[in-house]
């Protein structure tokens, strides 16, 4: 269980988040969902020690991760595939899966570990010598999930997982991320497409200027009024 409590945090006089709480029970998908400037991408990079937070608390199953290096953050079980994918162009397909397991030093799990993303995306395997920056954006996305797979995670943090890419393959984006939380993972989304979030979260936030404004589960907030819209458009 990821739990955060007021958290704040600041950029250069600018609030970005002004004492949110919410918690990410095990085994869920949960999405924070808002406008851009909202302070989604900010709450992820907070909890994986990108950004550093003026007060608050973010625990994980208990323990503190404020002020905790990033490595360890990631040790604990928690892993981010970023907004704009943030491929290493110049290497392979494999290589830059590899790099997800910087930490590990379990060979033989990472081998498994590496077949299990194949599963998951057949599409990486054909084109495991192929160099990132050549892939499409699709394939590209399927590389920054798998990368962050290759750590092994309890917990994985998805920012914009849908950004730019054409509504098929979008459709294709979300069905993986259902299926790695049956795998057993646990998932953050943040992502500006909330019809699509609310449809495959079990619980939701809103978050607009720094504030959570609502929650509840994703079918109770597609249903809403107010979220329908600001978010969905009047006639979803």
């Amino acid at each position: 269980m990821l739990k955060i409590e007021n958290l704040h945090v600041s950029y250069g006089g600018i609030q970005a988040l002004r004492g949110i709480s919410l918690e990410v029970p095990d085994g869920k998908i949960v999405t924070l969902i808002g406008a851009n400037g909202a302070g989604k991408s900010t709450t992820l990079r907070t909890i994986s020690g990108l950004v550093k937070a003026s007060s608050g608390s973010i625990q994980w199953n208990g323990e503190e991760l404020l002020g905790k290096p990033i490595d360890q953050i990631i040790s604990a079980g928690i892993a981010m595939s970023p907004e704009g994918r943030r491929v290493f162009a110049d290497m392979t397909v494999l290589e830059n899966l590899r790099i997800g397991a910087y930490l590990r030093k379990d060979k033989a799990e990472i081998q498994k570990d590496l077949e299990w993303v194949y599963q998951l995306f057949p599409r990486l395997q054909e084109r495991s010598w192929q160099l990132a920056g050549t892939l499409s954006g699709g394939e590209q996305q399927m590389l920054a999930v798998g990368r962050a797979l290759m750590s092994r995670p309890r917990l994985m943090m998805l920012d914009e997982p849908s950004l730019g890419l054409a509504p098929l393959v979008v459709q294709d984006i979300f069905s993986i991320i259902r299926e790695i939380n049956r795998q057993g993972v646990t998932v953050l989304l943040v992502e500006q497409n909330a019809n699509m979030a609310l449809r495959c979260a079990d619980l939701a936030y809103v978050l607009e200027t720094g504030n959570i404004t609502m929650s509840g589960s994703g079918q109770e907030l597609l249903a809403d009024e107010r979220v329908k819209e600001a978010y969905l458009g009047k006639n979803s």
